[in-house]
């Protein structure tokens, strides 16, 4: 089918997606509709932002008419692909890696579509055909093709034999990679395959496997592979990865991670990761470069992502989290949001018993847990209205601190001023 002359690697381009494609590549996806293939590691049961680069790429390709497929590599990840690696990864079984897989597919419809349209996403599983594949046929079929001599000059390869070396076992990951565009290519008419830059040899590997077998034309694209501005590699904190799933990463902390956006980064960010377009884009770089304080390219950045990956009504209770730390509404959150949200305020526990009955001194409560340095000072604070309990303004002196003031039982949050705050856990 004839398409507009319309290029998708244009808009790769101008986002600063596009590191490199193969001759050819370009002509055949403004000629014509195309299925594009990426692949994901499903060593764990959950995507992380490290691969949303891909998954961006694959939401354009759609956009731009082309049939996006997400092959999982339930086979492949058996094995361990050496590319980017220092280390022998380590192997899991064939029911993790389908569990992983499916665990990914919900993700995976945030970005693509999979519903009833002309290029709707698939969803694919290496390890159906690798799983029952026999090992003579294979090396009969595929292995021949792979000279070992072009295998060492691979720059995944050669890194490895230069550090701790490589097992027979990831050696081999090129020929399964390859083998599988070359199925693709044969069972669904896959004629592109995306991925990072250390995919390279690969995807290329492929594209000669289907040239040698099918005597036919096969593309590859890649993305640049990412790290801050600062050298961090993108995706990584102190706690670990930034997971798309909310119970490996809350939708609160994945929020904080893109407003924490470093300001050399946000217009690349927002270029990478949203769908704004270069007018939006610009309008949100001038604002980070003539007023960074109020850090809307970051908050532009961080609903945008947010709302794609874990819908709009969880982005709401992102906002009012947000919005609590800064004195707004507390009442309304989960103890968990209220935990997460103050986790880096000053904190104590209380126990429950001194909670009973007419409860605690509020002004007592104050200046034990350090917010004034006496009662006298405390009392001073609530009169000149500037004490808040659980974010509601205290007005009396007298008031006590009682069970039902413990937000789901297990959290009072005081705060002094605009931002002195103090979380008490209640113990029980």
């Amino acid at each position: 089918m004839t398409m507009t002359r319309y290029s998708v690697l244009d808009e790769l381009r101008w986002r600063g997606m596009l590191h490199e494609a193969t001759d050819g590549a370009e002509a055949a996806l403004v000629e014509s509709r195309h299925s594009v293939y990426a692949g994901f590691d499903p060593t764990a049961d959950s995507l992380h932002v490290g691969s949303l680069l891909p998954i961006m790429g694959l939401m354009h390709f759609q956009r731009a008419g082309h049939s996006p497929i997400a092959l999982v590599g339930g086979g492949t990840g058996l094995i361990g692909d050496p590319s980017g690696k220092s280390d022998e990864r380590a192997l899991f079984s064939e029911d993790e890696a389908r569990a992983n897989a499916d665990a990914m597919k919900g993700q995976l419809e945030s970005f693509l579509d999979f519903g009833d349209v002309s290029n709707a996403a698939q969803m694919v599983n290496n390890l159906d055909w690798l799983g029952p594949a026999r090992v003579l046929t294979f090396l009969r079929d595929v292995g021949k093709h792979f000279p070992v001599n072009v295998m060492l000059a691979k720059e995944s390869v050669r890194r490895r034999l230069g550090e701790e070396g490589i097992s027979f076992t990831e050696f081999s990951y090129m020929l399964l990679q390859s083998y599988d565009f070359l199925r693709l290519f044969e069972d669904l008419e896959c004629h592109v395959q995306v991925g990072g830059s250390d995919q390279w040899g690969n995807i290329t590997g492929g594209i000669e496997l289907i040239r040698r077998v099918a005597g036919e034309r096969a593309y590859g694209v890649v993305f640049p592979l990412l790290a801050t501005s600062s050298g961090v590699k993108f995706g990584k904190t102190e706690a670990g990865a930034v997971w798309l799933d909310p119970g490996r990463t809350s939708p609160y902390r994945f929020f904080q991670y893109w407003l924490n956006t470093d300001d050399a980064d946000v217009g690349r960010y927002l270029r990478l990761f949203t769908l704004l377009d270069p007018e939006e884009v610009e309008v949100l770089e001038a604002a980070a470069e003539s007023s960074p304080h109020k850090r809307d390219a970051q908050q532009a950045l961080a609903e945008d992502v947010t709302r794609r990956v874990h819908g709009e009504t969880e982005l709401e209770r992102v906002r009012r989290a947000s919005r609590a730390l800064f004195g707004g509404e507390i009442a309304g959150l989960r103890p968990d949001e209220i935990q997460e949200i103050f986790a880096h305020v000053p904190s104590s526990l209380l126990p429950a018993e001194r909670l009973g009955g007419d409860g605690v001194d509020l002004t007592a409560l104050i200046a034990e847990v350090g917010l004034t340095t006496s009662r006298g000072e405390a009392r001073r604070a609530v009169e000149q209205g500037g004490v808040y309990l659980n974010g509601e303004r205290v007005d009396d002196v007298g008031s006590r601190v009682t069970a039902n003031d413990a937000l789901g039982g297990a959290f009072l949050v005081l705060r002094r001023g605009k931002k002195h705050y103090h979380l008490i856990q209640v113990a029980r």
